[in-house]
Protein backbone atom coordinates (compact mmCIF):
# COMPACT_ATOMS: atom_id res chain seq x y z
CA UNK A 1 0.00 0.00 0.00
CA UNK A 2 1.05 3.45 -1.32
CA UNK A 3 2.45 5.28 2.05
CA UNK A 4 1.91 9.01 -0.09
CA UNK A 5 -2.27 8.14 0.48
CA UNK A 6 -2.85 11.54 2.38
CA UNK A 7 -4.46 12.64 5.13
CA UNK A 8 -8.08 12.30 3.99
CA UNK A 9 -7.02 8.96 3.44
CA UNK A 10 -6.69 8.10 6.73
CA UNK A 11 -9.13 10.30 7.97
CA UNK A 12 -12.04 8.48 5.75
CA UNK A 13 -10.76 5.46 6.71
CA UNK A 14 -11.50 6.11 10.59
CA UNK A 15 -14.94 7.08 9.36
CA UNK A 16 -15.69 3.83 7.55
CA UNK A 17 -14.24 1.99 10.98
CA UNK A 18 -16.24 4.05 13.00
CA UNK A 19 -19.78 3.40 10.46
CA UNK A 20 -18.62 -0.69 10.97
CA UNK A 21 -19.36 -0.05 14.29
CA UNK A 22 -21.99 0.99 15.07
CA UNK A 23 -24.80 -0.33 12.81
CA UNK A 24 -24.46 -3.03 10.66
CA UNK A 25 -24.35 -2.36 6.73
CA UNK A 26 -22.93 1.26 8.14
CA UNK A 27 -19.50 -0.10 5.82
CA UNK A 28 -21.31 -0.19 2.64
CA UNK A 29 -23.19 3.07 3.23
CA UNK A 30 -19.82 4.63 4.44
CA UNK A 31 -18.33 3.20 1.17
CA UNK A 32 -20.51 5.65 -0.69
CA UNK A 33 -20.42 8.99 0.90
CA UNK A 34 -19.02 11.86 -1.04
CA UNK A 35 -15.88 12.26 0.66
CA UNK A 36 -15.06 8.99 0.33
CA UNK A 37 -15.79 9.13 -3.45
CA UNK A 38 -13.67 12.33 -3.94
CA UNK A 39 -10.82 10.32 -3.05
CA UNK A 40 -8.46 9.20 -6.03
CA UNK A 41 -8.71 5.49 -6.96
CA UNK A 42 -5.29 5.43 -4.78
CA UNK A 43 -5.99 6.95 -1.63
CA UNK A 44 -10.02 4.95 -1.90
CA UNK A 45 -8.52 2.03 -2.19
CA UNK A 46 -5.86 3.16 0.49
CA UNK A 47 -8.94 3.84 2.90
CA UNK A 48 -10.62 0.97 2.01
CA UNK A 49 -7.60 -1.23 2.89
CA UNK A 50 -6.76 0.22 5.83
CA UNK A 51 -10.39 0.16 7.50
CA UNK A 52 -10.24 -3.79 6.70
CA UNK A 53 -7.22 -4.54 8.23
CA UNK A 54 -8.51 -2.72 11.61
CA UNK A 55 -11.63 -4.52 11.34
CA UNK A 56 -10.05 -7.85 10.85
CA UNK A 57 -7.36 -7.82 13.39
CA UNK A 58 -8.83 -5.20 15.71
CA UNK A 59 -8.45 -7.79 18.46
CA UNK A 60 -4.74 -8.06 17.67
CA UNK A 61 -4.43 -4.41 17.49
CA UNK A 62 -6.20 -3.74 20.57
CA UNK A 63 -3.60 -6.16 22.48
CA UNK A 64 -0.27 -4.50 21.04
CA UNK A 65 -1.74 -1.22 22.16
CA UNK A 66 -2.74 -2.14 25.37
CA UNK A 67 0.84 -3.88 26.38
CA UNK A 68 2.12 0.22 25.68
CA UNK A 69 -0.36 1.84 27.53
CA UNK A 70 -1.08 2.64 31.67
CA UNK A 71 -4.34 3.45 31.25
CA UNK A 72 -7.26 3.50 28.69
CA UNK A 73 -6.79 6.77 26.15
CA UNK A 74 -9.68 8.59 25.25
CA UNK A 75 -11.70 6.70 21.93
CA UNK A 76 -10.95 9.29 19.43
CA UNK A 77 -6.88 8.54 20.70
CA UNK A 78 -7.28 4.93 20.57
CA UNK A 79 -9.20 5.33 16.90
CA UNK A 80 -5.91 6.92 15.68
CA UNK A 81 -3.45 4.58 17.51
CA UNK A 82 -5.44 1.82 15.78
CA UNK A 83 -4.85 3.32 12.15
CA UNK A 84 -1.34 3.76 13.00
CA UNK A 85 -0.89 0.09 14.44
CA UNK A 86 -2.29 -1.60 11.58
CA UNK A 87 -0.48 0.09 8.56
CA UNK A 88 2.62 -0.23 10.01
CA UNK A 89 1.69 -4.30 11.25
CA UNK A 90 -0.46 -5.59 7.95
CA UNK A 91 -0.42 -2.25 5.33
CA UNK A 92 3.87 -2.60 4.95
CA UNK A 93 3.73 1.03 5.67
CA UNK A 94 6.92 2.18 6.65
CA UNK A 95 6.89 2.74 10.22
CA UNK A 96 7.92 6.46 10.09
CA UNK A 97 5.04 6.84 7.57
CA UNK A 98 2.57 5.71 9.65
CA UNK A 99 3.72 7.47 12.85
CA UNK A 100 4.09 10.73 11.51
CA UNK A 101 0.53 10.97 9.36
CA UNK A 102 -1.07 9.76 13.19
CA UNK A 103 0.39 12.52 14.40
CA UNK A 104 -0.76 15.08 11.74
CA UNK A 105 -3.96 13.64 12.26
CA UNK A 106 -3.74 14.06 15.93
CA UNK A 107 -2.78 17.91 15.58
CA UNK A 108 -5.66 18.88 13.47
CA UNK A 109 -8.23 17.69 16.44
CA UNK A 110 -8.88 19.27 19.69
CA UNK A 111 -9.75 16.49 21.19
CA UNK A 112 -6.74 14.68 20.32
CA UNK A 113 -3.88 17.33 19.93
CA UNK A 114 -3.11 17.04 23.55
CA UNK A 115 -2.05 13.24 22.54
CA UNK A 116 0.68 13.74 20.08
CA UNK A 117 3.42 13.04 22.08
CA UNK A 118 1.53 10.02 23.43
CA UNK A 119 0.58 8.84 20.00
CA UNK A 120 4.10 9.62 18.91
CA UNK A 121 5.68 7.22 21.95
CA UNK A 122 3.11 4.32 21.95
CA UNK A 123 3.67 3.68 18.02
CA UNK A 124 7.32 4.14 18.17
CA UNK A 125 7.74 1.62 21.05
CA UNK A 126 5.77 -0.35 18.92
CA UNK A 127 7.80 0.31 15.87
CA UNK A 128 11.17 -0.68 18.36
CA UNK A 129 9.60 -3.73 20.01
CA UNK A 130 6.71 -5.06 18.60
CA UNK A 131 3.92 -6.83 20.67
CA UNK A 132 4.05 -10.94 20.12
CA UNK A 133 1.11 -12.19 18.23
CA UNK A 134 -1.92 -13.28 19.83
CA UNK A 135 -3.76 -16.59 19.26
CA UNK A 136 -6.29 -16.33 16.39
CA UNK A 137 -9.21 -16.10 18.40
CA UNK A 138 -7.99 -12.94 19.83
CA UNK A 139 -9.92 -11.06 16.46
CA UNK A 140 -13.27 -12.94 17.24
CA UNK A 141 -16.06 -11.59 20.04
CA UNK A 142 -15.16 -14.13 22.89
CA UNK A 143 -18.82 -15.24 23.21
CA UNK A 144 -18.36 -15.97 19.38
CA UNK A 145 -15.33 -17.78 19.18
CA UNK A 146 -16.41 -19.94 21.96
CA UNK A 147 -20.30 -21.15 19.91
CA UNK A 148 -17.86 -21.81 17.37
CA UNK A 149 -15.75 -24.14 19.46
CA UNK A 150 -18.66 -25.76 20.76
CA UNK A 151 -20.05 -26.74 17.28
CA UNK A 152 -16.66 -27.03 15.36
CA UNK A 153 -14.18 -28.28 17.80
CA UNK A 154 -11.26 -25.75 18.84
CA UNK A 155 -8.58 -26.46 15.99
CA UNK A 156 -11.43 -25.79 13.43
CA UNK A 157 -12.63 -22.67 15.46
CA UNK A 158 -9.21 -21.81 15.37
CA UNK A 159 -8.54 -22.01 11.38
CA UNK A 160 -11.99 -20.52 10.59
CA UNK A 161 -10.53 -17.38 12.93
CA UNK A 162 -7.24 -17.61 11.28
CA UNK A 163 -8.97 -17.92 7.93
CA UNK A 164 -10.97 -14.55 8.84
CA UNK A 165 -7.57 -12.66 9.37
CA UNK A 166 -6.94 -12.58 5.59
CA UNK A 167 -7.79 -10.36 2.50
CA UNK A 168 -9.43 -13.40 0.61
CA UNK A 169 -8.89 -14.12 -3.40
CA UNK A 170 -11.27 -13.09 -5.67
CA UNK A 171 -13.81 -15.94 -7.36
CA UNK A 172 -15.47 -15.68 -10.62
CA UNK A 173 -18.43 -17.51 -12.36
CA UNK A 174 -18.34 -18.50 -15.94
CA UNK A 175 -21.16 -17.81 -18.30
CA UNK A 176 -21.67 -20.64 -20.23
CA UNK A 177 -19.34 -20.57 -23.63
CA UNK A 178 -17.45 -18.20 -22.21
CA UNK A 179 -13.97 -19.85 -22.46
CA UNK A 180 -11.46 -19.70 -19.25
CA UNK A 181 -8.28 -20.38 -20.75
CA UNK A 182 -7.97 -16.83 -21.55
CA UNK A 183 -9.04 -15.54 -18.87
CA UNK A 184 -6.26 -18.09 -16.60
CA UNK A 185 -3.57 -16.74 -19.04
CA UNK A 186 -4.47 -12.54 -18.71
CA UNK A 187 -5.88 -12.58 -15.10
CA UNK A 188 -3.95 -14.82 -14.04
CA UNK A 189 -6.53 -16.74 -12.52
CA UNK A 190 -6.53 -20.97 -11.44
CA UNK A 191 -9.54 -23.35 -11.85
CA UNK A 192 -11.69 -24.89 -9.12
CA UNK A 193 -13.51 -27.63 -8.88
CA UNK A 194 -17.39 -26.40 -10.00
CA UNK A 195 -16.19 -24.74 -12.48
CA UNK A 196 -15.42 -21.45 -10.65
CA UNK A 197 -12.28 -18.91 -11.26
CA UNK A 198 -10.42 -17.80 -8.61
CA UNK A 199 -7.80 -15.35 -8.87
CA UNK A 200 -5.86 -12.44 -6.70
CA UNK A 201 -5.74 -10.10 -8.81
CA UNK A 202 -6.76 -6.54 -7.21
CA UNK A 203 -7.70 -3.12 -8.44
CA UNK A 204 -10.98 -2.23 -9.97
CA UNK A 205 -13.19 -5.30 -11.32
CA UNK A 206 -14.78 -3.39 -14.17
CA UNK A 207 -11.25 -2.76 -15.92
CA UNK A 208 -10.71 -6.73 -15.87
CA UNK A 209 -10.27 -8.49 -19.01
CA UNK A 210 -13.75 -9.96 -20.47
CA UNK A 211 -15.64 -7.65 -17.83
CA UNK A 212 -17.22 -5.64 -20.82
CA UNK A 213 -17.84 -8.92 -22.77
CA UNK A 214 -20.31 -9.94 -19.87
CA UNK A 215 -18.54 -13.47 -19.90
CA UNK A 216 -18.34 -13.62 -16.03
CA UNK A 217 -19.23 -12.01 -12.58
CA UNK A 218 -17.86 -12.18 -9.74
CA UNK A 219 -19.27 -14.61 -7.06
CA UNK A 220 -17.34 -16.44 -4.54
CA UNK A 221 -17.18 -20.20 -5.18
CA UNK A 222 -19.03 -21.02 -1.79
CA UNK A 223 -21.48 -19.02 -3.03
CA UNK A 224 -22.09 -20.99 -6.65
CA UNK A 225 -22.97 -23.96 -4.76
CA UNK A 226 -26.56 -23.75 -3.77
CA UNK A 227 -27.30 -22.70 -7.23
CA UNK A 228 -25.97 -26.03 -8.45
CA UNK A 229 -27.52 -28.12 -5.73
CA UNK A 230 -30.73 -26.56 -7.35
CA UNK A 231 -30.34 -28.19 -10.61
CA UNK A 232 -31.73 -26.44 -12.67
CA UNK A 233 -33.25 -27.24 -16.30
CA UNK A 234 -34.17 -25.70 -19.53
CA UNK A 235 -37.55 -24.09 -19.61
CA UNK A 236 -38.37 -24.74 -15.86
CA UNK A 237 -39.87 -22.15 -13.76
CA UNK A 238 -38.24 -20.62 -10.91
CA UNK A 239 -38.04 -18.23 -8.80
CA UNK A 240 -34.79 -17.03 -6.62
CA UNK A 241 -36.28 -15.59 -3.30
CA UNK A 242 -34.01 -12.64 -1.80
CA UNK A 243 -32.51 -12.67 -5.21
CA UNK A 244 -30.09 -9.53 -4.53
CA UNK A 245 -27.13 -8.50 -5.58
CA UNK A 246 -27.75 -11.63 -7.61
CA UNK A 247 -25.10 -13.95 -8.48
CA UNK A 248 -26.99 -16.95 -8.44
CA UNK A 249 -29.60 -15.26 -10.25
CA UNK A 250 -27.35 -14.86 -13.00
CA UNK A 251 -26.60 -18.61 -12.76
CA UNK A 252 -30.07 -19.80 -12.69
CA UNK A 253 -30.92 -17.65 -15.91
CA UNK A 254 -27.34 -19.10 -17.40
CA UNK A 255 -29.27 -22.75 -17.60
CA UNK A 256 -32.31 -21.65 -19.97
CA UNK A 257 -34.74 -21.85 -17.00
CA UNK A 258 -37.34 -19.49 -17.20
CA UNK A 259 -35.98 -17.02 -13.90
CA UNK A 260 -37.95 -14.45 -11.36
CA UNK A 261 -35.54 -12.67 -9.24
CA UNK A 262 -37.34 -10.94 -6.08
CA UNK A 263 -35.89 -9.16 -3.67
CA UNK A 264 -37.43 -6.00 -1.26
CA UNK A 265 -34.21 -4.07 -2.00
CA UNK A 266 -34.67 -2.09 -5.00
CA UNK A 267 -31.31 -0.29 -4.72
CA UNK A 268 -29.42 -3.51 -4.13
CA UNK A 269 -31.42 -4.54 -7.10
CA UNK A 270 -29.95 -2.44 -9.58
CA UNK A 271 -26.44 -4.19 -9.60
CA UNK A 272 -28.49 -7.56 -10.62
CA UNK A 273 -30.35 -5.75 -13.35
CA UNK A 274 -26.89 -4.19 -14.67
CA UNK A 275 -25.40 -7.09 -14.84
CA UNK A 276 -27.96 -9.16 -16.62
CA UNK A 277 -27.82 -6.60 -18.98
CA UNK A 278 -23.41 -6.69 -19.03
CA UNK A 279 -23.84 -10.40 -19.51
CA UNK A 280 -26.85 -11.00 -22.22
CA UNK A 281 -29.15 -12.93 -19.67
CA UNK A 282 -32.55 -12.78 -19.01
CA UNK A 283 -34.75 -12.27 -15.73
CA UNK A 284 -37.87 -11.03 -14.37
CA UNK A 285 -36.97 -8.79 -11.84
CA UNK A 286 -39.39 -8.27 -9.00
CA UNK A 287 -39.15 -5.49 -5.88
CA UNK A 288 -41.47 -6.90 -3.41
CA UNK A 289 -41.15 -8.77 0.30
CA UNK A 290 -40.81 -12.15 -0.31
CA UNK A 291 -43.31 -12.83 3.02
CA UNK A 292 -45.92 -10.78 1.25
CA UNK A 293 -45.81 -11.28 -2.69
CA UNK A 294 -49.12 -10.78 -4.01
CA UNK A 295 -48.78 -13.18 -6.60
CA UNK A 296 -50.12 -16.86 -6.29
CA UNK A 297 -47.74 -18.37 -9.17
CA UNK A 298 -45.68 -21.47 -8.00
CA UNK A 299 -42.20 -22.88 -9.88
CA UNK A 300 -40.21 -26.25 -10.51
CA UNK A 301 -37.49 -24.76 -8.36
CA UNK A 302 -37.07 -22.05 -5.75
CA UNK A 303 -33.62 -20.95 -4.13
CA UNK A 304 -33.85 -18.90 -0.63
CA UNK A 305 -30.56 -17.51 0.38
CA UNK A 306 -31.92 -15.66 3.57
CA UNK A 307 -30.69 -12.44 4.98
CA UNK A 308 -28.35 -13.98 7.71
CA UNK A 309 -25.40 -13.00 10.58
CA UNK A 310 -22.88 -13.56 7.46
CA UNK A 311 -20.69 -15.07 9.93
CA UNK A 312 -19.01 -17.28 6.70
CA UNK A 313 -18.01 -14.25 5.48
CA UNK A 314 -15.71 -12.69 7.87
CA UNK A 315 -12.49 -12.41 5.43
CA UNK A 316 -14.94 -10.74 3.10
CA UNK A 317 -16.61 -8.76 5.56
CA UNK A 318 -15.17 -8.50 8.93
CA UNK A 319 -17.68 -5.57 9.77
CA UNK A 320 -20.41 -8.30 10.62
CA UNK A 321 -18.45 -8.79 13.72
CA UNK A 322 -19.39 -5.81 15.68
CA UNK A 323 -22.71 -5.57 15.07
CA UNK A 324 -23.76 -9.15 15.73
CA UNK A 325 -24.89 -10.01 19.35
CA UNK A 326 -27.00 -13.27 20.09
CA UNK A 327 -29.94 -11.79 20.01
CA UNK A 328 -29.13 -10.25 16.29
CA UNK A 329 -28.53 -14.57 15.94
CA UNK A 330 -32.42 -15.40 17.02
CA UNK A 331 -33.88 -11.98 15.56
CA UNK A 332 -32.65 -13.62 11.92
CA UNK A 333 -33.25 -17.00 12.57
CA UNK A 334 -37.37 -16.10 13.23
CA UNK A 335 -36.78 -14.11 10.06
CA UNK A 336 -35.70 -17.21 8.13
CA UNK A 337 -37.98 -19.47 9.69
CA UNK A 338 -40.97 -16.99 7.85
CA UNK A 339 -38.94 -17.00 4.47
CA UNK A 340 -38.92 -20.65 4.59
CA UNK A 341 -42.69 -20.99 4.77
CA UNK A 342 -43.29 -18.58 2.06
CA UNK A 343 -41.13 -20.22 -0.28
CA UNK A 344 -42.32 -23.34 0.43
CA UNK A 345 -45.96 -22.32 -0.54
CA UNK A 346 -44.11 -21.24 -4.06
CA UNK A 347 -42.90 -24.91 -4.77
CA UNK A 348 -45.13 -26.86 -7.02
CA UNK A 349 -45.80 -30.21 -5.99
CA UNK A 350 -42.80 -32.34 -6.95
CA UNK A 351 -40.40 -29.47 -7.35
CA UNK A 352 -37.72 -28.31 -5.03
CA UNK A 353 -36.34 -25.89 -2.93
CA UNK A 354 -32.53 -24.87 -2.38
CA UNK A 355 -32.22 -23.49 1.25
CA UNK A 356 -29.20 -21.54 1.94
CA UNK A 357 -27.17 -19.08 4.09
CA UNK A 358 -23.39 -17.61 4.28
CA UNK A 359 -23.50 -18.21 7.95
CA UNK A 360 -21.89 -20.58 10.41
CA UNK A 361 -24.39 -20.88 13.19
CA UNK A 362 -26.13 -24.08 14.00
CA UNK A 363 -29.89 -21.89 14.34
CA UNK A 364 -29.65 -20.28 10.81
CA UNK A 365 -28.57 -23.48 9.08
CA UNK A 366 -29.34 -27.19 10.42
CA UNK A 367 -31.90 -26.07 13.29
CA UNK A 368 -33.90 -24.57 10.41
CA UNK A 369 -33.61 -27.37 8.10
CA UNK A 370 -35.00 -29.77 10.90
CA UNK A 371 -37.09 -27.58 12.06
CA UNK A 372 -38.76 -27.24 8.33
CA UNK A 373 -39.58 -30.67 8.10
CA UNK A 374 -41.46 -31.02 11.09
CA UNK A 375 -43.69 -28.18 9.91
CA UNK A 376 -43.93 -29.52 6.04
CA UNK A 377 -44.59 -33.65 5.93
CA UNK A 378 -44.50 -33.00 2.22
CA UNK A 379 -41.06 -32.12 1.93
CA UNK A 380 -38.12 -34.42 2.50
CA UNK A 381 -34.75 -33.70 2.39
CA UNK A 382 -32.90 -34.65 -0.61
CA UNK A 383 -28.93 -35.96 0.23
CA UNK A 384 -26.54 -33.74 -1.67
CA UNK A 385 -22.86 -35.14 -3.16
CA UNK A 386 -20.31 -32.70 -2.92
CA UNK A 387 -19.04 -33.93 -6.09
CA UNK A 388 -21.64 -32.73 -8.39
CA UNK A 389 -22.01 -29.26 -7.03
CA UNK A 390 -18.10 -28.25 -6.90
CA UNK A 391 -17.83 -28.70 -2.93
CA UNK A 392 -15.18 -30.15 -0.85
CA UNK A 393 -15.37 -33.83 -0.01
CA UNK A 394 -15.47 -32.46 3.52
CA UNK A 395 -18.54 -30.22 3.31
CA UNK A 396 -20.96 -33.88 3.43
CA UNK A 397 -22.59 -33.01 6.81
CA UNK A 398 -25.79 -34.29 8.76
CA UNK A 399 -28.60 -36.29 7.10
CA UNK A 400 -27.03 -34.30 3.47
CA UNK A 401 -26.76 -31.21 3.85
CA UNK A 402 -23.89 -29.37 3.14
CA UNK A 403 -21.73 -27.43 6.09
CA UNK A 404 -18.94 -25.25 4.19
CA UNK A 405 -16.13 -24.07 6.33
CA UNK A 406 -13.46 -21.32 5.28
CA UNK A 407 -10.85 -23.40 6.54
CA UNK A 408 -11.87 -25.69 3.72
CA UNK A 409 -9.68 -25.61 0.45
CA UNK A 410 -7.66 -23.89 2.52
CA UNK A 411 -4.47 -24.79 -0.08
CA UNK A 412 -6.60 -22.86 -2.45
CA UNK A 413 -6.98 -20.23 -0.54
CA UNK A 414 -9.64 -21.04 1.59
CA UNK A 415 -13.24 -20.08 0.60
CA UNK A 416 -16.55 -18.46 2.42
CA UNK A 417 -18.84 -20.28 4.69
CA UNK A 418 -21.99 -21.60 3.48
CA UNK A 419 -25.09 -23.59 4.41
CA UNK A 420 -27.13 -25.59 2.19
CA UNK A 421 -30.14 -28.40 1.80
CA UNK A 422 -32.08 -28.99 -1.35
CA UNK A 423 -35.84 -30.22 0.16
CA UNK A 424 -38.09 -32.06 -2.55
CA UNK A 425 -41.99 -31.17 -2.40
CA UNK A 426 -44.15 -34.90 -2.68
CA UNK A 427 -45.96 -34.86 -6.00
CA UNK A 428 -49.82 -33.91 -5.61
CA UNK A 429 -52.06 -37.20 -5.00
Amino acid sequence: MSANAGLPARQSAMRLIEAAMMRRGGLDAALNEPALRALSPEDRGFARALAMAVLRRLGSIDRALDSRLQRPPPEPVRRLLRIGLAQMLYLDTPDFAAVSTTVKLAERDNATRPYKALINAVLRGLAREPAADPPPQADIPPWLFARWAAQFGQAEAEGIALNARVEPPTDLSLKPGTDPAPLIETLPGEPLPGGSLRTRRGGDVAAWPGFEDGGWWVQDAAAAIPARLLAVEPGETVLDLCAAPGGKTLQLAATGAAVTALDRSEPRLRRLRANLERTGLNAEVVVADGEAWMDDRQFDAVLLDAPCTATGTLRRNPEALYALTPAEIAKLADVQHRLLDAAAARVKPGGRLVYCVCSLEREEGETQVLAFLRRHPDFHLTPADPGTVGAPDSSRAGDGWLRLLPSQWSELGGLDGFFAARLERAPSA
